[in-house]
């Protein structure tokens, strides 16, 4: 009795093993169709689940407890924020001038509907308590309510209040653990807020891209181009001009730090505008970033809220 047991479990592991090896082999052999689910599988064996240790509050003190974690990453995210802003006005004469008359949210039933159906279950719900899975599950029902919201939103310029709300998640990054600057933090945002940027991001790139507002020697944050497209082109440049006799200066920043949280909102309302973005475009952002709040989770534990500017 105890001999066929041992035998069936020798058996169930030399078949799991060969399974796992088939598992890896076909995402090796197959990763140029399918790097995103290869570097997946090799990064859920590196990861290592831990809970957040003892972080340095504001006054060099280390704290122990989850919530003076959460309080102390909550104060640090906000403070790094840039308050320095003028204010802007979303009624400028020089805004009217700039409508491009697109007065309707390409925001009908069937493209919230099929944007609905392909969210990701797996991902994490926000503040307002709504998880993805539930609104694909219902997607033939709250389609048509959330296309009514979100033309509503275009078109008052309204922001739901829930929609300015983050949960802010703290990852680290590198450096010592106790110091809450080597923490990136990630913020759990609503899911219907997200869907409608998602249509608002293709009526802007939609623009960019008629207008060619974007020009060649853009290589960041553009599909299909980065560090490494960027870098072959400058090289190409670079060896043509040497190839000529002429000479070549070169002036380079290596990183700004903090550099999208630290961004004027005036400064970048005015570029959305100097490009001739529709003004129900300008006027929802502006919206959107005034009166926002954030709260820190960490280990389980949330803290109060605080301003997010």
């Amino acid at each position: 009795m105890w001999e066929d047991y041992r035998d069936a479990a020798r058996l169930c592991r030399e078949k799991i093993r060969a399974a796992k090896a088939q598992l890896e082999l076909k995402l090796a052999s197959t990763v140029g169709d399918n790097e995103k689910g290869c570097f997946k599988y090799v990064n859920n064996k590196r990861r290592t689940r831990e809970n957040i240790g003892s972080l340095l509050d504001e006054n060099g003190h280390l704290t122990n407890r989850d919530i003076d974690k959460a309080e102390t990453f909550n104060a640090f995210f906000a403070s790094v924020f840039n308050t320095d802003d003028r204010l802007w006005d979303p009624s400028c004469p020089e805004l009217e001038d700039r409508d491009c008359g697109n007065d309707k949210l390409p925001a009908d039933p069937e493209i919230v509907w099929d944007l609905l159906l392909h969210l990701d279950a797996s991902k994490s719900m926000g503040p307002d308590g709504i998880h993805p899975r539930v609104l694909r599950e219902l997607a033939d029902v709250i389609a048509r309510p959330l296309s009514i919201i979100f033309q509503w939103s275009w078109e008052s310029g309204e922001v739901p209040v829930d929609w300015k709300l983050a949960n802010v998640v703290p990852i680290f990054k590198k450096g010592k653990k106790e110091d809450p600057g080597n923490y990136r933090p990630v913020s759990l945002t609503s899911v219907p807020r997200k869907i409608m940027e998602k249509i608002m991001l293709g009526v802007i790139k939609k623009h960019l891209k008629d207008n060619a507002v974007i020009g060649h020697s853009q290589h960041g944050f553009v599909r299909g181009r980065a560090c490494l497209t960027n870098l072959v082109s400058f090289y190409d440049k670079v060896t043509h001009l040497v190839d000529q006799g002429k000479p070549v200066d070169v002036i380079f920043f290596l990183d700004f730090s903090k550099a999208f949280d630290t961004v004027s909102h005036s400064i970048l309302l005015d570029k959305m505008s100097s490009i001739q973005l529709d003004k129900n475009i300008v006027r929802w952002v502006s919206n959107w970033l005034t009166g926002r709040a954030q709260r820190v989770m960490v280990n389980g534990v949330t803290s109060g809220w605080a301003a997010s500017h």
